[in-house]
């Protein structure tokens, strides 16, 4: 278990550093030089750049601060809740692998066993962190599919032992299409990488000479 935490805590600092990095690597840099039109810059923006702003802001930056704080809550709450699977998989892979993943007739069971726990365990971080949300929202609800796939499979539409895998299943399903919210790494990124750059104060030229009021 020590080993298991000691993992738990570098993937978070490497997450957590990673985003960091990301945040000042995408900062913008002024992309209005001196001079240049009004024009030019609606057409510079214009067609799929402009679109594809309005998807990203639309996706990791929802409207409303009730919004972004349960979309926050969720994250922390499926996240924090998820990482001890993936330990408890992690901890002993061989037992999960006979108990559970045999029963699905996999090939290389142990292989998707240690698969299952660092999908849990890696994903839990990044909903957490709020850092690359729909990878590990993806990776969450894919082990909680294949998940309830077996549990039907061994027990049938038993709800007591559905119940469990379905709310995590639709909670990681539900960010992995709302998104992150504003209250997260990639929120921040987006943000950053979408702003609309500042235009310097227009000149007036005429002849060659700048005009100036009297």
């Amino acid at each position: 278990m020590t080993t298991l935490l000691l993992l738990e805590l570098f993937a978070g600092f490497l997450a957590a550093g990673m985003a960091l990095w990301f945040i000042l690597l995408s900062r913008p840099s002024p992309r209005i030089e001196r001079g240049l039109s009004s024009a030019a810059v609606v057409r510079s923006d214009a067609g799929g750049s402009l679109r594809l702003r309005q998807a990203l802001g639309g996706y990791f930056l929802r409207k409303g601060l009730t919004v972004n704080i349960a979309l926050l809550v969720l994250r922390l709450a499926i996240g924090g809740l998820m990482i001890h699977h993936g330990q408890e998989k992690l901890a002993d892979p061989q037992q999960f692998a006979n108990t559970y993943v045999a029963s699905l007739h996999l090939p290389f069971p142990l292989f998707f066993a240690y698969a299952a726990g660092f999908s849990e365990l890696i994903g839990s971080w990044l909903l957490i962190l709020g850092l690359l949300t729909p990878i590990g929202a993806l990776a969450i609800t894919g082990t909680m599919t294949v998940a309830a796939y077996q549990h039907i499979l061994t027990a049938g539409l038993n709800i007591y032992v559905l119940e469990l895998v379905l709310l995590y299943l639709g909670g990681s399903l539900a960010l992995l299409l709302i998104g992150p919210g504003r209250f997260s790494f990639d929120g921040a990124m987006v943000n950053d990488l979408i702003a609309e750059p500042s235009q310097p104060a227009p000149e007036n030229f005429e002849s060659g000479s700048m005009v100036t009021a009297s």
